[in-house]
C-alpha cells in the first residue's frame, strides 16, 4: 500500500524504521565540540581526588580550638600542587591556599579574613567556627568509576571540561552523515543578487543549514533548476559523494515538480509522500539501497522550517539513539482550525510565575510568511479531529529557540 497522505504519527514511525547507522570515529578532543559522544565518560579518579583546600587562610585542629586556643603558631605553608604537608604540633596551624591537598592531622580551615596575622603567628578572630568547614572532601562530587556524562550526549563546553578532566585527550563520537542541501526553483536567484519583480532570493537553505550546524551536522549547498534532466545528472553524482540529502520544493503537484520522478528513476525508494498536516503537507522521504537517505521538503519557507524541526530532528535523534523530549505549555489564547489536519501553529512563550511556559499562538499570513518566525519561538502541535482548542488547555511544542 503506498504511503501517500499518512498521519503525522505514522510519517514519525516510518523516519524510525529507516533511521540511520552511524559509524564511529576517534577525534581530538579541542575537536569535539558540538559532535555526539560514542562512549561513555567515566570517572578515572574521585572527585575531587583528595580532601581539598577552598579558601586561604590556615587549616588546625578543631579540638584544640574548642579547648579555647585562639593563637597558632604557623608551623608550615601548603600550597596549591605540591605534595601533601602534616602537622607536627596539634597547638600549631599550617598556612594553606586554595586548591591545596588539606594537611594531615588537621581538620578545619579559617580563612584569612577571620584571622591576624603577625610574627609568623596567626590569631583567629571568631568565636565558633564549624567542623572540617572550607574543604572539599575526596570523592564527594563524583565517585572513581562513575559514568559522568552517557554516551549519546552532544558535546557543549560543559562535557569538554569533563572530558579534559577524566584525561580523554580524544573522544569516540559519532561520525555524522555528509548533507547536502538543494534549493529548486527558477525562481531563485543568490542571495547576492537583486531579484527581479518574479524572482526571489534563495533563503530557505541557509536557515536549513544554520539548524543542522546547531544540530552538529555540517552541509553543502546546490542549486537545481526547474530541468529534469539536469536535474537526474546532478543528483545521481550526488548521491555518490553525500549520505543525507535535504531538497526545498519541486515535490508538490505543479508542471514543473519534476523531484519525485527524477528520484524514482534514479531507483529511490518513497517511503511516504505527503502527510496530513499544515503547514507542509507535500513532504517527500525515501533512501536508497546504499542507505543514502532523502528529505524533499515543501518549498514554502514556513512548511520547509516545520518538516525540519518535526521530522529531520526525530530522525537524526533516533539515528543518533537519543530518545526524543516532549515539552508541554498551555495555550494562552483560543484557537480554531476545521480542517482534519494536525496543525503545526507558531507561537510565542511566556515564562509564567508558577513555573509553567505558556503558548500565545500567532497565525501568520500562510506558509509563504517567513518573517512571522522571527517574532515567534517554535511550533504548537495540535491534534487532528478536533477544531476548537482552549486557552489553558496542554499540548506539545517545539522550539526553534535555545533559550527554552
Amino acid at each position: 500500500m503506498e504511503n501517500t497522505f499518512i498521519p503525522y504519527e505514522k510519517a514519525l514511525s516510518i523516519l524510525e524504521v529507516h533511521k540511520g547507522d552511524f559509524p564511529e570515529e576517534n577525534r581530538d578532543l579541542e575537536e569535539c565540540i558540538g559532535a555526539y559522544l560514542a562512549e561513555d565518560l567515566i570517572a578515572d579518579r574521585d572527585f575531587p581526588p583528595f580532601d581539598r583546600v577552598t579558601m586561604d587562610g590556615i587549616a588546625i585542629v578543631y579540638s584544640t580550638f574548642e579547648s579555647g586556643k585562639r593563637d597558632f603558631h604557623i608551623e608550615d605553608t601548603a600550597a596549591a600542587g605540591t605534595p601533601q604537608k602534616k602537622l607536627a604540633d596539634t597547638s600549631n596551624c599550617i598556612e594553606v591556599m586554595t586548591g591545596a591537598i588539606m594537611p594531615n592531622g588537621v581538620d578545619t580551615v579559617i580563612r584569612y579574613e577571620d584571622l591576624t596575622i603577625e610574627d609568623n603567628k596567626a590569631t583567629i578572630n571568631l568565636d565558633a567556627l564549624k567542623y572540617k568547614q572550607n574543604v572539599h572532601f575526596k570523592g564527594i562530587d563524583i565517585a572513581k568509576g562513575t559514568v559522568i556524562v552517557s554516551k549519546g550526549k552532544q558535546l557543549s563546553s560543559a562535557e569538554i571540561n569533563i572530558a579534559a578532566a577524566v584525561g580523554k585527550a580524544t573522544l569516540k563520537v559519532q561520525k555524522m552523515p555528509k548533507v547536502v542541501i538543494f534549493s529548486t526553483g527558477d525562481e531563485l536567484v543568490p542571495v547576492d543578487q537583486t531579484p527581479e519583480l518574479h524572482q526571489i532570493r534563495r533563503s530557505n537553505i541557509y536557515g536549513i543549514q544554520a539548524t543542522l550546524k546547531e544540530w552538529g551536522l555540517a552541509s553543502d549547498l546546490q542549486h537545481l533548476a526547474d530541468d529534469k534532466e539536469e536535474m537526474l545528472r546532478t543528483i545521481s553524482k550526488s548521491l555518490e559523494e553525500y549520505d543525507l540529502f535535504i531538497f526545498t520544493g519541486g515535490v508538490s503537484k505543479g508542471k514543473f515538480d519534476y523531484l519525485p520522478d527524477v528520484l524514482e528513476e534514479l531507483k529511490v525508494e518513497k517511503h511516504f509522500h505527503k502527510i496530513q498536516q499544515r503547514p507542509g503537507k507535500p513532504f517527500w522521504f525515501g533512501s536508497n539501497t546504499n542507505g543514502k537517505k532523502i528529505f524533499a521538503l515543501p518549498g514554502n519557507p514556513v512548511s520547509s522550517f516545520v518538516c525540519v524541526y518535526m521530522y529531520l530532528q526525530f530522525w537524526l535523534q533516533k539515528s543518533l539513539g537519543i530518545e526524543p523530549e516532549t515539552h508541554f505549555v498551555k495555550l494562552k489564547n483560543d484557537v480554531e482550525f476545521k480542517p482534519d489536519l494536525v496543525y503545526f501553529l507558531e507561537a510565542t512563550l511566556e515564562s509564567q510565575s508558577d513555573g509553567s511556559l505558556v503558548a500565545e499562538a500567532k497565525k501568520g499570513n500562510g506558509s509563504g510568511d517567513f518573517a512571522n518566525l522571527v517574532k515567534t519561538d517554535g511550533f504548537l502541535i495540535l491534534p487532528q479531529n478536533k477544531s476548537q482548542f482552549f486557552a489553558n488547555e496542554v499540548y506539545p511544542f517545539v522550539s526553534y529557540r535555545t533559550k527554552w
